[in-house]
């Protein structure tokens, strides 16, 4: 199924800027909605998706075919789960190209672009977890797992997007370094069990972001949760 993506939240956007929403100021909208506009004109969503049966062990969770999704969170996380979807997005090379001239032009543009690049990702993924879970009647499904996540590590990358064929599928590679490119591109792990399971929450114990977050400084959270 083709992937659009045709809105952004403008709320959200400003969460991923650090800027409450309801602090944010006529001229700070402006420049969202601008950006909004700019964006949705250039992204084109790719993605590419795989389910497998999966096996509890000591180290964590393995895959069919053998690969090991290590730690003890990814594990909790499933417990109930007999498959795992493993999908990959990306909004395209188009939208770094955009960011990165606005870097040289005007820094403020180019970080509001740049968050909604990051919201326009995440809605994408929302549409891509909508039609996957629609593939699965009757099952139920933890939120989405991506590397960088608790203690899932960032060099799963790679091999995640080697079992999705995710240069070819999609256009989305992984760096020496373990990050995607293009940047806004996201690999995830969805839990699929049979039957009913415990509601799981986002925590901010297991959020990347956790220790330079500002919203935790101030006592909030960033509207995710």
């Amino acid at each position: 199924m083709p992937i659009t993506v045709t809105q952004l939240n403008a709320d959200e956007v400003l969460r991923y800027m650090g800027c409450p929403p309801e602090g944010a100021d006529a001229a700070v909208r402006s420049q969202v909605e601008s950006c909004t506009r700019e964006l949705l004109g250039m992204i084109r969503p790719r993605w590419s998706w795989r389910a497998l049966e999966i096996a509890f062990e000591l180290e964590g969770v393995r895959l069919e075919g053998g690969l090991l999704l290590p730690g003890e969170d990814l594990k909790a996380h499933l417990a109930g789960c007999t498959r795992a979807v493993l999908f990959c997005a990306t909004l395209g090379a188009e939208v770094d190209t955009l960011i990165r001239r606005a870097e040289r032009l005007d820094m403020a543009r180019a970080l509001t672009l740049d968050c909604c690049a990051s919201a326009a990702v995440e809605a994408v993924c929302d549409q891509i977890e909508t039609e996957l879970q629609g593939k699965f009647p009757g099952c139920s499904f933890p939120f989405r797992y991506s590397p960088g996540y608790g203690d899932l590590p960032l060099e799963i990358q790679g091999p995640l997007l080697d079992l999705l064929d995710a240069p070819r599928r999609a256009g989305l590679c992984a760096t020496g370094n373990h990050l995607l490119t293009p940047r806004k591109s996201v690999t995830a792990v969805l839990g699929v069990a049979e039957g009913k399971i415990e509601a799981k929450k986002r925590s901010c114990l297991g959020c990347p972001a956790q220790g330079s977050c500002q919203y935790r400084k101030a006592g909030g959270h960033c509207g995710i949760l």
